[in-house]
């Protein structure tokens, strides 16, 4: 998508950033704690940073260090299950996310935080990772493209997920703009250090790009990778029982091979690019960023 004129967009007066969505994915968990402490430290010297709604989304989760405790939080933020009727047996993460969706909505209307950053580890050797509903949302692009910038020895890539929003089922979806910034590898249940600063760099460089766009910065139009999501591949698995049968082959788990670019150079890729090349699972457009000012 190609835009060559300025697009004025509003200031990003309500920005949220949830951890412990998954209660055993730590990085962010720990990152939100750091946070509400130094906000707190901030209220005491009575001074005035960006004003950021801080959350620990799923705490009975992050309590028993699992990624969720009745059902998975984070595929209870569509339309219907945000609006249909609670009884006695609701699961828990239901009703966590309609209390979430109060607090930072609700969905889909005016009153909906302004920009909403959901914290996220992966096991897999992806490095950082922007997902998101559109391919098209020029705040989520310029915060990425920012981060590109600040951050060039951390592997990026910015993953779209087709679904209408009405259908879009993550706490991120909640806000008027949001993302899931996922970091890995990361073993769930466990804090790596260089994850936890590569999270913790990222959440700063994001509200440090805020800062600049709520001032009036303008930012120059740009292209960005964008991942589709095309289909999912299941593991290979038994006819009759339905049990996997096959497992990742050991030159795409957790290595970083080297693969000819086709000009000469050899560059390194993750094994993700490789799995995506290989299957074909994913396309790859490009996305023209407006020049944005406020």
């Amino acid at each position: 998508m190609e835009v060559d004129k300025a697009v004025g967009l509003p200031r990003l007066s309500r920005v949220a950033v949830c951890g412990g969505t998954h209660g055993n994915e730590l990085s962010g968990v720990y990152l939100v704690r750091e946070l509400l402490k130094e906000e707190k430290e901030e209220e005491e010297k009575e001074q005035k940073p960006l004003s950021v709604m801080l959350v620990l989304s799923n705490p009975w989760a992050v309590q028993q260090c699992r990624r969720y405790i009745s059902t998975d939080l984070n595929r209870c933020f569509t339309h219907a299950m945000l609006n249909g009727p609670a009884s006695d047996t609701t699961p828990y993460e239901l009703l966590r996310s309609r209390q979430l969706n109060a607090l930072l909505g609700p969905k889909g209307s005016p009153e909906a935080v302004d920009l909403i950053c959901d914290l996220h580890n992966t096991t897999a050797n992806m490095g950082l990772c922007f997902i998101t509903y559109s391919d098209h949302d020029w705040i989520c692009l310029h915060i990425f493209k920012y981060l590109q910038r600040q951050m060039p020895d951390i592997p990026m890539r910015y993953i779209h997920f087709d679904v209408s929003n009405k259908e879009s089922y993550s706490l991120d979806s909640v806000g008027k703009h949001g993302f899931a910034m996922e970091i890995g590898p990361q073993p769930h249940g466990v804090v790596r250090s260089n994850i936890y600063t590569a999270m913790k760099s990222g959440v700063q460089h994001m509200l440090d790009w805020v800062r600049l766009f709520n001032s009036g910065t303008i930012f120059e139009g740009e292209y960005v990778d964008v991942f589709t999501m095309v289909k999912h591949i299941d593991y290979p698995r038994d006819r009759e029982t339905g049990n996997i049968i096959a497992a990742v082959h050991p030159r795409l788990q957790a290595c970083r091979p080297t693969s000819s670019s086709g000009t000469g150079v050899t560059r390194n890729v993750t094994p993700v690019e490789q799995f995506e090349n290989i299957c074909s699972l994913n396309m790859i457009h490009h996305s023209r960023m407006a020049a944005v000012f406020v």
